[in-house]
């Protein structure tokens, strides 16, 4: 767990899943291999299955439960569900949802047409970017942001070199490595990205 404000704790449930408990409201993002919850808002970013798992959105999504999700992986959920594209900008239960471009250069995992999203949201002044399943992309240097959550196991998303290149462009306070530990990438990847880092990076273990 790592305690962003004494208001805001943000735990990694290990690959590119967290949670972040906004004064006990409570978001997800990508959920994948977690408890049993009752979610405020579940944020996906895409719809792969480690992303997009329907058993565990069904294990945290009550019937008060905000979903926001693409229209590819929209079509695949039930309940209140709002669908956002690239570029834009939602308010659920003051809770500020930036969606922004997430997408593979030069492979073709994660194509830009597919529309795929990282997310930008704001709690209590806080600015925290998730960026999905993405390299880095030149819309990055306009982001400004407190925490970033990075993806740096390689293959499928930016490498920890790439994504330390990227974030040494747009400056977050803190950066928290991801997507490592589990399908792909180690915990070397995440110790690589913190020695290349020129601001703060939290390592975070994940949650039992």
């Amino acid at each position: 767990m790592f305690e962003v404000t004494p208001r805001i704790k943000l735990y990694w449930l290990g690959h590119a899943s967290f949670k972040l408990d906004a004064d006990g409201k409570l978001i997800y993002f990508d959920p994948w291999k977690v408890k049993k919850d009752k979610a405020n808002l579940i944020l996906i970013t895409h719809s792969h299955f480690d992303h997009l798992s329907l058993d565990d959105v069904r294990k945290i999504q009550t019937k008060e439960t905000t979903i926001v999700a693409t229209r590819d992986t929209a079509s695949k959920l039930s309940g209140a569900v709002r669908v956002v594209g690239v570029g834009d900008k939602v308010e659920i239960e003051g809770v500020g949802i930036e969606a922004l471009p997430s997408y593979n250069v030069g492979k073709n995992y994660h194509p830009k047409t597919n529309g795929w999203v990282g997310y930008v949201v704001t709690v209590d002044g806080m600015r925290i970017y998730h960026a999905g399943d993405t390299d880095a992309l030149e819309e990055m240097n306009k982001l400004n942001v407190d925490i970033a959550l990075l993806p740096v196991g390689g293959t499928y998303t930016m490498t920890a070199d790439e994504a330390a290149g990227i974030a040494n462009g747009f400056k977050p306070k803190i950066s928290i490595p991801m997507h490592w530990g589990s399908i792909v990438g180690s915990e070397a990847d995440a110790h690589r990205f913190r020695d290349l880092f020129e601001g703060e990076t939290v390592i975070l273990k994940p949650e039992d």
